[in-house]
């Protein structure tokens, strides 16, 4: 993962650092329409409501929305063009390899090359663009969500933040597993597409249809996988919310919170299902992704760094 990373950094310094400083403004912006929603529950609530003040609640709501909703844009524009700069860069680089490939005749087969051009390129190139911004905003989101939630009322926190921790290990152990399913099928892919580029299709038809049988296997089991880890993922967010609603119920009753800090606790719950359900694929992405840039890696040969072309940070 680490060297998927230093050659992200290696290759967009200066944007990344940008997107950073971006994600962070967001990411300090998700707690802030809670609290509004708070003081106009407690407000209307209250034995004296203010329609100036309700006013003044409603703007200043809107206003963090909106702030928060153009900085979003901003980094989702900047963050998607630097991801297709990155494909782009990627394809050079395997595009220049594959003309040495020609001229030596060395063992990478056009097939392999191809597909590392068309669809891994692409992968790569995309993730590239969010690689260090998106957990940013995400993380950086958990923690303003909770750390208020705590704020508020600890009891509710708590219950906020054991959410988190068992879908971590869910996802941690399910991972390992769909790492080798996505190795093998790329591996198998290439395969495949090198007997359609070098041999006569019509004697390579049986292999080739068993190697897409193999392929669809894999996904299979991936499948299998990863919906057994969301089935468990959601078990937990229910849970979760129940155990807010009853907690929160109980402490209002004994007057020690307000019904504004429980609602405001409830829609904290389904702005962290977001960025936890976003964080879970990201590292899956991390993890496919690291896989992928190993394996097209291979594809330069023993001196990589003889491809690397200085590009705009």
């Amino acid at each position: 993962m680490l060297q998927l990373y230093s050659a992200i950094w290696r290759a967009s310094a200066g944007r990344q650092i940008i997107l950073i400083l971006l994600s962070i403004a967001v990411a300090g912006l998700a707690a802030v329409p809670l609290e509004f929603q708070r003081d106009i529950i407690n407000h209307l609530t209250s034995d004296h409501i203010e329609t100036k003040r309700l006013i003044l609640l409603g703007v200043g709501m809107m206003a963090v929305i909106l702030l928060s909703l153009s900085l979003k844009w901003i980094l989702g524009y900047r963050a998607g063009t630097l991801g297709e700069d990155m494909i782009r860069l990627i394809r050079q680089r395997l595009l220049l390899r594959a003309a040495d490939v020609d001229e030596t005749g060395e063992s990478v087969r056009k097939g392999t090359m191809t597909t590392a051009i068309s669809a891994e390129a692409e992968d790569l190139g995309k993730f590239a663009g969010g690689a260090f911004s998106d957990p940013v905003v995400q993380i950086g989101t958990l923690v303003s969500v909770i750390g208020y939630i705590s704020s508020t009322q600890p009891g509710l926190g708590l219950i906020a933040f054991s959410m988190i921790v068992p879908q971590i290990l869910i996802v941690l152990m399910s991972q390992r597993k769909v790492n080798v399913f996505v190795a093998e099928r790329v591996r198998i892919l290439r395969s495949a597409t090198d007997r359609l580029t070098a041999d006569d299709i019509e004697a390579a038809e049986r292999d080739i249809n068993a190697q897409f049988d193999e392929i669809y296997e894999t996904r299979r089991r991936m499948f299998i996988w990863k919906l057994s880890a969301k089935f468990l993922l959601s078990v937990i967010n229910g849970a979760g919310t129940v155990g807010v609603l009853m907690l929160g119920g109980w402490l209002v009753m004994q007057g020690k919170t307000d019904v504004g800090t429980v609602v405001a606790a409830i829609s904290g719950l389904s702005r962290i299902q977001g960025p936890t359900a976003f964080l879970i694929t990201f590292y899956r992405q991390v993890s496919a992704n690291r896989i992928k840039y190993e394996l097209m890696l291979e594809l330069f040969g023993p001196d990589p760094a003889r491809y690397r072309r200085p590009s705009k940070t």
